[in-house]
């Protein structure tokens, strides 16, 4: 059961050394150029819009060319059914390069440009929280993951809406407060500190773990050990040692299977916009990375028919996933 999105997993164990004859992905090339004038990420290239990126040598942060959603956009036409409901969707996009080489990834930079990018973090959650709701901030790594070019970066897309996932959250820890008395989230990680069968690793401040839920094979969640809400309250020591434990487990997923490890990530934190003034103690800051490999560098879940169409499901235990991803070195394969 997994009391965050209120439903359930199938775990199949026995199912893990069926026969593979599917589809293999080809893994990622390692002859990254470091600069490219090609790709638009890149200091000193040019966008697709015609605009030329300064030659940054930090973090970087622009407007996306292609955003998902505008501040501007028009009110959609009255329903005439309830069937046929259509509401505004506003907000603003932005993409955030975390270094200026392109062969790099978050694994590879040092702890003072790691902690760049999560001030950086902070202070976009601050910027556009001001006024929207929500502000995700997520990272897709690789191409497996729909990465449309090879450097290190994410995307921050503030909306004027609380999207599905946070909605069902904020239902779930909210019934969680109200019936224990206590953020949903801050007990777990206060649980699995204490039983450590699914602990990745931890330090003073955070802890990973391959939630009790997990869908995906090393699916895992980022923790910190005390109640914070938002990514932009966290304390200088805190920031610190979050970077620690991001490079500490970014260098491990790029160990299981000595590649640039694929994932999706993102924050969730409490509501921003009009919640800033609101009670929001139910929620509890945490980071999500849903890695698709399975068993190699070539094999991924795939989400598709039963998960699709019925539940999640997923062929390898949590606490096996953990114990693996535990065991591995914290020193870069390469």
């Amino acid at each position: 059961y997994n009391p965050r999105r209120d439903d359930w997993v199938l775990v199949s164990a026995h199912r893990v050394k069926r026969p593979w004859q599917g589809q293999l992905e080809k893994p990622p090339p390692d002859d990254v150029p470091r600069w490219d004038p090609k790709n638009p990420l890149c200091p000193g290239a040019t966008r697709a819009n015609g605009e030329v990126n300064p030659k940054y040598e930090g973090t970087f942060v622009f407007p996306n060319d292609f955003p998902a959603l505008q501040p501007d956009a028009p009110e959609p036409d009255g329903s005439d059914h309830p069937l046929f409901q259509a509401a505004p969707a506003r907000g603003v996009c932005k993409v955030m390069c975390f270094h200026p080489w392109s062969d790099l990834t978050l694994p590879l930079m040092s702890l003072p440009e790691i902690r760049a990018v999560i001030d950086a973090w902070a202070e976009l959650m601050t910027e556009l929280g001001a006024s929207y709701p929500w502000v995700q901030i997520f990272e897709n790594k690789g191409a497996m993951m729909g990465c449309s070019n090879p450097h290190p970066h994410c995307q921050v897309w503030a909306s004027s809406f609380l999207p599905n996932e946070a909605r069902l959250e904020d239902r779930t820890q909210r019934q969680h407060l109200s019936q224990h008395g206590v953020p949903m989230l801050l007990e777990y990680a206060e649980q699995e500190a204490r039983r450590k069968e699914r602990l990745v690793v931890e330090n003073a401040d955070w802890l990973v773990v391959v939630p009790y839920w997990a869908t995906w094979p090393y699916q895992t969640l980022l923790l910190p050990r005390r109640h914070v809400c938002r990514l932009q309250d966290l304390s200088d020591s805190e920031k610190d040692s979050l970077a620690s434990i991001m490079q500490s487990l970014l260098i491990k997923y790029d160990n299981l299977f000595e590649v640039s490890f694929p994932y999706s990530m993102g924050w969730h934190g409490a509501p921003t916009g009009p919640y800033l003034e609101e009670d929001c103690r139910h929620w509890q800051l945490h980071a999500h990375y849903y890695p698709p490999l399975l068993r190699s560098a070539t094999v991924r879940k795939f989400m598709v028919g039963y998960e699709m169409l019925a539940q999640a499901q997923r062929d390898l235990t949590p606490e096996q996933a953990a114990e693996r991803l535990r065991s591995l070195p914290e020193v870069h394969y390469k």
